[in-house]
């Protein structure tokens, strides 16, 4: 008989923290997290935004990401951590060339993301686990309406590739993903916009956007037994975006 999905995995009854998991990326990465069997813990400012099923199969904890002190008490519940997936993330289309919105997009996107990985990492190294990031195909390109995103998500990918040479003799893995054009709340307007989501589907070779669930998809595979060798990766999830 094939083995269940959660004994595959290894995840059942193990914590799981996602970051900016209470919309978008971020909850449908909770959601698979959860049918994989895990203790799923939810930490953002919307708590309300938490679909209806996963709100009851998961903790849901509000958080900023910008407070040292909130993200001290919120990595205080842990002793051990299997998984932690930093997917909060802001953007600021067209106003990131005023320098206070540059820097409050850096604070959440990349400095929120390094203080989530501090905070973790003695759960993280008592438990073997492992951290995957939410980068972006921008991470490659240049966004010129959002200079703040794509440096910070440029910045995610640095960050990465450094925490998983520091971390590697503590057993603890660091790898990201790197989603393109995805249909959440952050690229609503886009869609909306025939012009641009044209110019968006005829770059993308497989022409279409990507869902939520195809990100997480991704990030369970970086978290489980059949990626325990990778760490310092970057798996863009893009229908082929980059490579166009």
């Amino acid at each position: 008989m094939a083995a269940a999905p959660e004994s595959r995995h290894g995840l059942s009854g193990r914590r799981v923290a996602v970051i900016g998991g209470t919309s978008g990326i971020g909850a449908a990465v909770g959601a698979r997290f959860a049918e994989l069997g895990a203790r799923v813990t939810l930490g953002g400012l919307d708590t309300a935004a938490v679909p209806a099923g996963l709100a009851d199969t998961a903790e849901v904890v509000e958080l900023d990401v910008t407070s040292p002190e909130d993200v001290t008490r919120f990595f205080e519940r842990f002793d051990q951590l299997a998984v932690l997936v930093n997917a909060a993330g802001v953007i600021r289309r067209g106003e990131e060339y005023d320098l206070p919105v540059f820097g409050a997009v850096l604070d959440v996107n990349l400095v929120g993301s390094m203080r989530s990985c501090v905070a973790a990492h003695g759960a993280l190294t008592r438990a073997g686990g492992c951290v995957v990031n939410v980068a972006s195909m921008l991470s490659f390109t240049g966004g010129p309406l959002v200079p703040a995103y794509s440096a910070s998500k440029g910045g995610v990918v640095s960050l990465t590739r450094s925490l998983a040479v520091a971390w590697a003799p503590d057993g603890v893995r660091v790898n990201a993903v790197a989603p393109g054009w995805i249909t959440t709340g952050l690229t609503a307007d886009l869609r909306a916009d025939p012009d641009r989501d044209r110019r968006i589907l005829d770059r993308t070779p497989m022409g279409r956007w990507g869902t939520p669930s195809e990100v997480a998809g991704a990030v369970t595979f970086l978290a489980g037994p059949d990626a325990t060798f990778i760490t310092g990766a970057v798996l863009p999830v893009d229908g082929g975006y980059l490579a166009a």
